[in-house]
């Protein structure tokens, strides 16, 4: 049996894999989230074709958690704005607003979607780490791309990927096909913030969350709408360069759920 043939078989088990959507305070639900099964992989550039930043290829183990099927959306974000400030609109750069990711991400905003997601559901929601992030992503998987080496075209959101958001904007975030473990968009539309700070290479701090104020950049991953196929790959490391303050329409938030 191959490996993406038993990765489907674990998918159909009962207990391996669950969905759900957490109550919010005003009877709404929250975002759409996977269990992700405690599990051992080897992480970094295990194909060779990335940089030393994603080096050296190492083992890690991960206990069980939740994150999200999707980015944030629009919509998600939206009802965060209404329920704390009030306000109605925000500038979707013309995109669209529904289910088209969150575009108006700075870090500030991700700390106080965060906290008000936690006190709406009474659970704590967070960004993933690098080493959570890589975990998903990869579902099982050790090429570049959940499919495969080969990005080929109209698979994922990216810079000439011949789809009709590539290069344009963003896309809604069910456009594409989801990887093994019930992901959209690991590969491509935005970027995705985690909550662990960039190292030169892997020294220990992928595998942890450093504080929300501590200062420091922190490390992006999964490309954007605008990057091509090198900085879509699923071990490659982008380093948030932006002021905590700073609008970036280039980066997204996919939550995770302790």
């Amino acid at each position: 049996m191959t490996d993406n043939a038993k990765i489907q078989e674990i998918l159909r088990s009962d207990n391996a894999i669950r969905f759900f959507q957490d109550p919010l305070k005003d009877g709404s639900e929250g975002p759409k989230m996977v269990w992700v099964a405690v599990g051992t992989f080897e992480m970094g550039d295990i194909q060779n074709h990335g940089s030393d930043d994603e080096k050296p290829v190492h083992e890690v183990s991960v206990e069980r958690f939740a994150i999200g099927r999707y980015l944030v959306t629009m919509a998600e974000y939206y009802q965060f704005l209404e329920a704390t400030t009030k306000k109605k609109g925000l500038d979707d750069l013309g995109w669209g607003r529904g289910k088209y990711p969150m575009i108006v991400s700075n870090w500030e905003n991700v700390v106080a979607y965060l906290k008000w997601l936690s006190e709406q559901t009474g659970h704590e929601y967070r960004p993933p780490t690098e080493a959570e992030w890589e975990y998903a992503a990869r579902a099982g998987t050790d090429t570049d791309y959940w499919w495969g080496n080969d990005i080929g075209k109209k698979r994922a959101n990216y810079w000439e990927s011949n789809s009709k958001f590539g290069g344009q904007r963003t896309s809604p975030v069910d456009s594409f096909a989801p990887n093994p473990f019930g992901l959209y968009d690991t590969v491509g539309n935005l970027w995705e913030w985690t909550c662990s700070m960039h190292e030169e290479g892997y020294q220990g701090a992928e595998e942890y969350c450093s504080g929300k104020n501590e200062p420091g950049r922190r490390v992006v991953r999964g490309g954007s709408f605008f990057c091509g196929p090198m900085w879509a790959r699923v071990s490659y490391r982008g380093v948030d360069r932006w002021h905590a303050r700073s609008r970036n329409d280039g980066v997204g938030i996919r939550v995770v759920r302790t």
